[in-house]
């Protein structure tokens, strides 16, 4: 019986394609559904307890949750995990009243803001109050066992918190670890090494929302701030600029190969704008792969066990 994560979504909140866009991909979105992004969103699973979990109720919440169900049949939700307020990473809740699904004191795990701008907010306040939301408070840096052989940890990080602080996950099972940072303003504001963090954790999903400074003509980017994929990938380069070796993704930490260390996490990167090359393969992605980088799959699925 497995512990796994599952990925359900990739897309920055807006998903792809985005409403009142005319770009070429949001085109070709709307023309072929396989162009098509689920906004970024994480299932886990315990099998063995029979429960599932979701982190982040997204505009395509209805989605994730049957591909969910069709993944892990027999595992139903009980519980989400909310990272900020943001609308792309709540704005599904609203599947949860009594309009719709009218769930049963849902376990939802938030910071104290994040609680807190909830019940204070119209339609949210309203699911609290009926019962629909049960809330569950996060402390960073301070594990919740979601199962006996599931726990999450969430790890506080800089992100436009007009509303609400910004949370991501380390997933624990029980033999690897996965983060989970869909959103961050950059990596130069947080208070750790990007690269000393992942050496102690097997798989990264991070915020890959731009790949350049130059991607959304006629916006300011300093007002919607992340990582530039380029910057990341630098961050996580190996030594001279060295293209990685074969040396595969089955074991965390860096490794030594001839005097030279090579990171040996799996590092996919998620919640991608609509304007974001990384979408579809190109010469952005053989880039990015050429330096031991890769891009988040809907269904895209890790054991944990």
């Amino acid at each position: 019986m497995s512990v796994e994560a599952i990925l359900l979504g990739t897309a920055q909140d807006g998903g792809l394609p985005q409403a009142g866009c005319d770009c070429a991909r949001c085109r070709a979105a709307w023309q072929n559904p396989a162009h098509r992004r689920w906004v970024a969103c994480l299932g886990l699973v315990d099998a063995e307890a029979k429960k599932s979990w979701l982190i982040d109720a997204t505009p395509d919440f209805r989605e994730q949750l049957h591909a969910l169900y069709e993944l892990a049949p027999g595992c139903p939700l009980s519980g989400l995990l909310l990272t900020h307020a943001h609308t792309g990473h709540y704005a599904g809740l609203i599947h949860l009243g009594r309009e719709a699904w009218n769930t049963d004191h849902l376990p939802a795990y938030a910071s104290t803001r994040m609680a807190g701008f909830l019940k204070a907010h119209a339609p949210w306040a309203q699911l609290v109050q009926r019962g629909n939301l049960d809330l569950h408070l996060l402390v960073p840096e301070e594990a919740v066992a979601l199962s006996p052989r599931l726990r999450v940890t969430p790890v506080a990080v800089p992100h436009r918190d007009e509303q609400s602080d910004t949370l991501a996950f380390v997933v624990q099972g029980p033999r690897r670890r996965l983060f989970y940072c869909p959103d961050i303003d950059g990596w130069d504001r947080w208070d750790r090494d990007l690269r000393t963090f992942l050496s102690g954790i097997d798989i990264a999903l991070l915020d890959g929302t731009f790949a350049g400074a130059c991607e959304l003509p006629g916006r300011d980017l300093g007002e919607i701030p992340h990582p530039l994929v380029t910057d990341t990938a630098e961050r996580l380069a190996w030594p001279d600029g060295d293209v990685r070796p074969d040396i595969g993704m089955d074991v965390r930490s860096d490794i030594r190969i001839d005097g030279r260390s090579y990171i040996r996490t799996d590092v996919r990167l998620i919640h991608l704008n609509h304007s974001n090359p990384l979408n579809q393969p190109g010469p952005e992605r053989e880039w990015l792969a050429a330096r031991g980088i890769g891009v988040g799959a809907r269904g895209a699925r890790w054991r944990l066990d």
